[in-house]
């Protein structure tokens, strides 16, 4: 199989060649202004080598997804991944010689850091057998290779930075070859950019970029200028891979382009000055008005001795008057259902006591005519539970999950159960906010120790992926929520 692919042409028309096998060894850096071509210069190597090498792509903006349905790459969204999931993905993408972009565009920019690092690594890592050759592309590489410190951690600047520095460095004897791209020479680390021996210039207009680049090529400073006036699409290369001596390239066209571009010229809308106005001024909807969970509670006047003995009056007198109804033990079962579902859906029933809600159980029991609903405190709070968390005597896995459950302390009980419930319907588990209602709580902190304490006693496994998506597995039922 032939190593070389037609990178473009020359001023002459003559083509320019890129040797694989050669940019295997020696690895590429290329650099240009926002608008230079860059990107169209990586995605028209990548479809001419596509099918010649193995091609892992770290792509920030998610302009290189396009590939996979002309060329069969595997996109991976990085967001969508736990931290174990990433590394075992990029061990397998060495096993298997897959080509894949890591599209990065639904983290920021500390999220993109973290998840490249560990991908990076991954790869990095593999077992010796697995070292096939392959061109591993970062676009925008001084956000994965900083040169100096920015709004990140100190964490995900260092751990990026040294898995840039490691498939730079390090890499060509694992069978990594990089090919990173840049805006600016000034903002990528110099001890990543130094490692590269074929060189990709592109239009730049700041005096340091451009002696840099000058430099780099060989050219004297006089010379540096050019670099500014080159047109969209046209560098100057260099490097074994390319050429001995500073060759001029007009790159070559692509056949797949990126999902955010709009080519061409768009006409604004034909709307009226005062139509676009009255869009532009029109009042926003009014969101449905949420209660306030977390609010202060409305203070109240505290009833008087007189006032108290009048409500126990009347309740003994309502109680006393409403007749014993004889009922059917499916019949008083059903009643107990919906006195239980009733109470569950009140709002702060959760903050209230036990000894508090069982009393208040019974009075309704009795105000329906069930004098003797058959529960102690114990079975009472086990109903109750159920009913806060949505699970029926009726439904398929109650019995497992109540089974689980059985060990829990009282005050655990309804949260996990709502956990599991959520889990078996297949729904996303309920964020921190339902959980720490759940458990009686105001505090987000105390709803998250709650979590790991369930996770520390071997009943669930919390997973949050790189995009802040939380799933919960509960491994002894082989039960998992959605992702949330």
């Amino acid at each position: 199989m032939h190593s070389q692919i037609v990178l473009g042409c020359d001023p002459s028309g003559a083509p320019v060649h890129l040797d694989l096998e050669e940019l295997l060894a020696t690895r590429l850096l290329v650099q240009g202004n926002s608008g230079s071509g860059k990107s169209h210069l990586l995605r028209r190597l990548l479809e001419e080598s596509a099918g010649v090498v193995q091609q892992i792509v770290i792509d920030p903006e998610g302009d290189f997804v396009s590939l996979a349905e002309a060329f069969g790459h595997v996109v991976i969204d990085g967001s969508a991944y736990s931290d174990a999931e990433i590394l075992r993905l990029a061990s397998r993408i060495r096993e298997h010689r897959a080509s894949v972009v890591l599209a990065l565009d639904g983290l920021e920019i500390e999220g993109q850091m973290r998840c490249s690092a560990l991908f990076l690594g991954g790869l990095f890592d593999a077992p010796a057998h697995h070292w096939y050759p392959a061109l591993v592309i970062v676009d925008e590489a001084q956000v994965f290779a900083p040169a100096a410190a920015g709004e990140v951690s100190d964490d995900a600047r260092r751990s990026s930075l040294a898995a840039m520095t490691n498939l730079m460095c390090r890499g060509r004897k694992r069978g990594l070859a990089g090919v990173i791209a840049t805006q600016r020479l000034a903002k990528l680390a110099k001890n990543v950019a130094a490692e590269a021996s074929n060189l990709l210039m592109g239009r730049t207009f700041l005096d340091i970029d451009m002696v840099r680049a000058a430099d780099l090529l060989g050219m004297e400073r006089r010379q540096a200028e050019q670099i500014r006036d080159l047109e969209r699409g046209h560098f100057l290369g260099l490097g074994p891979a390319v050429s001995r001596r500073p060759v001029a390239v007009k790159i070559g066209g692509v056949k797949t382009r990126a999902k955010s571009v709009v080519a061409g010229i768009m006409a604004p809308p034909t709307s009226t000055r005062d139509e676009m106005e009255a869009i532009l001024h029109a009042a926003p909807e009014e969101p449905p008005v949420q209660p306030d969970l977390w609010g202060a509670p409305v203070a109240r006047a505290p009833a008087s001795a007189g006032e108290l003995q009048d409500r126990i009056v009347a309740n003994e007198q309502a109680i006393a008057a409403v007749e014993e109804v004889v009922l059917e033990p499916g019949e008083a079962e059903a009643l107990i259902e919906e006195i239980l579902r009733e109470m569950g859906s009140e709002e702060g029933c959760t903050f209230q006591t036990t000894a508090a809600l069982f009393q208040d159980f019974t009075v309704r029991c009795r105000m329906r005519g069930l004098k003797n609903h058959g529960l102690d405190a114990t079975g009472f709070r086990r109903r109750f539970s159920m009913a806060v968390a949505g699970l029926s005597e009726a439904d398929e896995h109650t019995e497992r999950i109540m089974g689980l459950a059985q060990a829990l302390p009282e005050d655990l009980l309804i949260p996990f159960l709502a956990i599991a419930r959520a889990a078996a319907v297949d729904e996303p588990c309920p964020e921190d906010e339902q959980l720490a209602i759940l458990y009686g709580t105001s505090s987000l902190g105390r709803a998250r120790r709650m979590l790991d304490y369930l996770e520390r006693s071997g009943l669930i496994v919390v997973r949050t992926d790189f995009g802040g998506r939380r799933t919960v597995a509960i491994p002894q039922l082989s039960l998992v929520t959605q992702a949330a």
